[in-house]
């Protein structure tokens, strides 16, 4: 039975491109948001809550846009319809950020920046699955990874490139964003949606009825997409419980959270536990009442039948993500008091540290870029599981290290191992997963697969502004430090996975 075609490095090249501009807007996102929020007025205490939006709107429309692009096919194909709508919402939501006039218009654009590229991206995981033979996913994930480092690279420079290549104002008056971030934004909105039109235009999909050959071929096990109504049933019911225990959860911590007066932040995980019981609760009704087939049953159905693999991966990215939010929302802060004894987000001072920030943070992404051809060759000798855990702990290492370094630039050898970890979390989990998901489920369940990246975020930004108030004087280094330590965690997990297709299957 015929597999999957094996693609060329050029026509990889060509599917992987438009990754180049996500991360373009992620980087700018990542880099410069912090920012934007202390320069219109924000607490650096209040940071996190602000940050809620995005991996909210990523919880909400990733599993969506997966759903119902396992289901499209028109004359652009299967993925790359959102990947186009996507990309031009994510590059107005750009222009228009470092526009903001107050800090709750920021937040709002930070939203809707962060749903758009969410509706590019997602589709982008599942396009590898969807293109590839097994044995070359490896492959297709790491090229990926390199687009992302060096999209990351430019796009975290921008400012200090701006600022001091070409005299563009790296200040501004208080409460105004500055010339140079301003203009990195306008310029990312523009390589964001270049990017993610040539692979458009350059790549093509095979249609649904010969991926459900390919996969025959590939004797993954059989999808069972139809259930007995007994089993329905007896879902709907298991459902009914968890549902009930979420929602009485979730009420009764946001009661002890308001009797006891503690951090606003907090009151996110109350409201997240019982939302979630409410929808497990509606999906159950509809299901009891004949509606197994309404695509809100479907979406929370299947996320109870993901395969025994991704459950594990699920926790490993639970923790490395956790380690990677809570550096992207704290290093500006921790770098500008601890290495520029600054605060005040008007002063020079301020805006050279954090400028570095994004020197920095485009450093571990071209340690990614260059790392990421690497991963799939020391895959061969420790497998996907031992070198993304070894990739883990130098994160771990890099994250620790920031926090005792007393020369800015010594900085730049921290990058060094969070941008072997950042390169392996973009390409290893995935490589993992592809292996273990059906081809008719592929755009959803890597839709899923998203949550574990969001619902840490979410987490983080919860909890991590209540912790350094409450037990770290408000030392946003220390924020680096629990980092450090759930990428250890996430390590120690990663060996716990099983794997159903070890590198090199195929060959």
């Amino acid at each position: 039975m015929q597999t999957k075609p094996r693609l060329s490095f050029w026509q990889i090249w060509n599917m992987s491109f438009g990754f180049l501009g996500i991360q373009f807007g992620f980087a700018l996102q990542n880099a410069n948001v912090s920012r934007i929020f202390e320069t219109l007025g924000a607490k650096v205490e209040d940071i996190p809550i602000l940050w809620i939006a995005a991996p909210v709107t990523g919880l909400i429309v990733q599993p969506i846009v997966g759903y119902y692009s396992d289901r499209t096919w028109n004359r652009l194909g299967r993925r790359r319809p959102y990947f186009l709508f996507g990309a031009i919402l994510s590059s107005l939501a750009l222009i228009l950020m470092p526009d903001s006039a107050t800090l709750w218009v920021a937040a709002g654009i930070l939203w809707m920046m962060d749903a758009s590229i969410n509706i590019t991206m997602e589709p982008f995981r599942a396009f590898v699955g969807d293109n590839l033979p097994a044995e070359q996913r490896t492959r297709g994930f790491a090229m990926q990874s390199f687009f992302i480092g060096v999209g990351a690279v430019v796009a975290s420079m921008l400012p200090w490139m701006l600022a001091n290549w070409f005299g563009v104002s790296n200040t501004a008056a208080e409460g105004v964003v500055p010339d140079s971030v301003k203009w990195s934004f306008y310029l990312g909105a523009l390589c964001f949606l270049g990017a993610v039109l040539w692979t458009v235009f350059r790549s093509k999909e095979y249609p649904p009825e010969d991926l459900e050959r390919f996969e025959k071929a590939e004797g993954k096990p059989e999808y069972h997409e139809h259930r007995t109504a007994e089993a329905l049933k007896a879902r709907a019911r298991k459902q009914l419980v968890i549902g009930a225990v979420l929602l009485v959860a979730g009420a009764l911590l946001f009661r002890w959270l308001f009797f006891m007066d503690l951090e606003k932040d907090l009151f996110i995980l109350a409201g997240g536990l019982a939302v979630s019981g409410l929808l497990l609760l509606a999906a159950a009704g509809l299901e009891l009442a004949g509606r197994s087939r309404n695509a809100f049953v479907q979406i929370v159905s299947d996320f109870q039948d993901m395969p025994g693999t991704m459950k594990q991966l699920a926790w490993v990215q639970f923790f490395s993500w956790f380690s990677l939010f809570a550096m992207w929302i704290y290093t500006t802060a921790a770098v500008t008091r601890h290495l520029y004894g600054a605060t005040d987000a008007a002063s020079p001072a301020y805006n050279e540290g954090a400028n570095w920030v994004g020197v920095c943070f485009a450093a571990y992404n071209g340690v990614a870029a260059l790392v990421a051809f690497l991963l799939p060759v020391l895959a061969l000798k420790l497998g996907r599981k031992g070198t993304h855990a070894l990739s883990l702990v130098l994160g771990a290492l890099g994250l620790v290290s920031m926090t005792v370094v007393e020369d800015p630039t010594m900085l730049l050898v921290s990058m060094v191992g969070i941008g072997v970890a950042w390169a392996s979390i973009l390409s290893m989990p995935y490589a993992i997963l592809s292996g273990a998901l059906p081809a008719a489920k592929m755009g959803y369940y890597m839709g899923v697969f998203n949550f574990f990246i969001v619902i840490p975020q979410i987490v983080a930004a919860s909890i991590l502004g209540f912790l350094l108030k409450q037990y770290f004087q408000a030392d946003p280094q220390w924020a680096l430090v629990l980092g450090g330590a759930s990428f250890v965690i996430a390590a120690l997990l990663t060996m716990r996975v099983r794997e159903l297709q070890p590198e090199g299957v195929g060959h």
